[in-house]
């Protein structure tokens, strides 16, 4: 807090709002329909390319050297952002064919192709946002870490571990709960409209958690 002038509300879950309502394309695509192949590890990281340091992108280059077969499927920003990571992939000694790229589609369609992925590599120092959100609604498991940002840590606070577990519980736990998120941002605004009728000055507060 020593580096804002604002005064902070903490609320009692996530910070970010989801959209219960949104759906997800049927069918879900095939994997060769995606460029995919049939039978390898699909990592994937659909944060824009920016968010890429070439630290992180090392990291995932020997992630694929470890695991015999697997792929990186990228989102594809732009070609020349395209040919830079598939030469930098190349100079790393991994074959640029493994770098799988996902043109930009309707977001319906792509909440469905990830669903042909197995895992979520997060990016840092700039982790994930709506991005990872994205994920988890589709099923798809991220796997991320904090950093001292205020953009490196959203991602861990929305985290959850499996496949399974997302798939049963995106739809009655609080980070895909509109409603919830609508009662406790109505109450933050209350807390503070009250503070100023009484003429107090605004001041840091934590929301309680919505029975």
């Amino acid at each position: 807090m020593a580096h804002y002038s604002e005064n902070l509300v903490w609320l009692p879950d996530s910070y970010q709002v989801n959209d219960a309502t949104r759906k997800i394309a049927e069918p879900v695509p095939t994997r060769a329909e995606l460029g995919l192949p049939q039978e390898a590890f699909v990592f994937c990281c659909f944060n824009n390319n920016y968010k890429m340091t070439p630290e992180i992108f090392a990291v995932w280059m020997r992630l694929l050297e470890r695991v015999p077969g697997s792929v990186l499927w990228l989102l594809e920003d732009n070609a020349e952002a395209r040919r830079n990571l598939s030469a930098a992939a190349k100079a790393r000694g991994i074959d640029a064919r493994r770098l799988c790229f996902a043109p930009r589609v309707p977001h319906e369609q792509h909440l469905a192709r990830q669903r042909c992925a197995d895992l979520f590599l997060d990016t840092l120092p700039c982790n994930a946002h709506t991005t990872a959100s994205d994920a988890l609604w589709a099923g798809l498991p991220v796997l991320t870490c904090s950093a001292s940002t205020f953009a490196g840590p959203v991602a861990a606070s929305l985290l959850a571990a499996y496949r399974e577990r997302l798939a049963r519980n995106r739809l009655s736990h609080p980070l895909f709960d509109s409603d919830r998120f609508r009662r406790v941002l109505e109450s933050a605004y209350t807390t503070m409209w009250e503070m100023h009728l009484s003429g107090r000055a605004p001041q840091a507060f934590a929301v309680a958690a919505p029975d």
